[in-house]
């Protein structure tokens, strides 16, 4: 008897679009995200079994366009596919595991962020939805910060402006820095202690400044450091 698997007819990522062809309007729609993925990278950088994807399509129906957020990430799936790595999120190659935690960085054309997004969101499972608005113009009435929890299908704001997400072990909140020499608001992931991770650039920066004081306390000593 022939044994039939619907899952052998679904198209694969190769064959699906990749891109909406929709540029972004405002380079911080990847850049935040971009500085999110890089701080997990660092603080999980000996598991395999996470991924972040930024402006990547979401494919949960071979009949209907992917959802693309500007950053998402999900637990218990592969980092690395291949060298050249995932085309897009295909629920169907990824044994239907859906995104825990989905970014919109809302710019000054509206994208449906607090409507239209929002329901889509919900409807395919995702279980954290947060909206940042990066710029003070835009942010009227509105919180700089807002994270959703799924609760019976309907998303409820979370309290505080650090969000504490038990599933990922990390909070998500926001507060001035430097990141490829830009100094203003980012988002970050925090500790359950509320401390900052760190990100690639400040890693650099305390890496160089220990060098500094290990250099200076030679030569205190009367030994030159580049003898060592």
């Amino acid at each position: 008897m022939l044994k039939y698997n619907p899952l052998d007819c679904l198209p694969s990522s190769a064959e699906l679009p990749d891109s909406d062809d929709t540029p972004v309007d405002n380079e911080l729609q990847n850049l935040i995200p971009n500085l999110l993925e890089a701080i997990l990278a660092l603080a999980w950088s000996d598991r395999t079994d996470w991924f972040f994807g930024v402006d990547m399509g979401i494919y949960y129906a071979p009949s209907k366009p992917p959802l693309v957020p500007d950053g998402f990430l999900s637990l218990g799936v592969e980092r690395f596919i291949g060298e050249e790595g995932r085309l897009s999120y295909v629920l169907w190659e990824e044994d239907g595991t859906v995104p825990i935690f989905a970014l919109e960085v809302v710019s000054k054309t509206y994208g449906g962020e607090y409507e239209r997004k929002k329901i889509d969101y919900a409807q395919l499972g995702i279980l954290y939805y947060a909206i940042y608005v990066p710029s003070r113009r835009y942010r009227r009435k509105r919180d700089p910060l807002e994270v959703y929890r799924l609760v019976e299908g309907d998303y409820i704001l979370q309290p505080n402006s650090q969000v504490w997400i038990p599933e990922i072990g990390l909070a998500i909140g926001r507060e001035r820095g430097t990141y490829l020499g830009r100094t203003r608001e980012w988002l970050y992931w925090y500790d359950q202690q509320g401390r900052k991770l760190p990100t690639p650039e400040e890693l650099v920066q305390q890496e160089r400044q220990r060098a500094q004081r290990l250099a200076q306390r030679l030569r205190d000593l009367g030994i030159n450091p580049e003898d060592i």
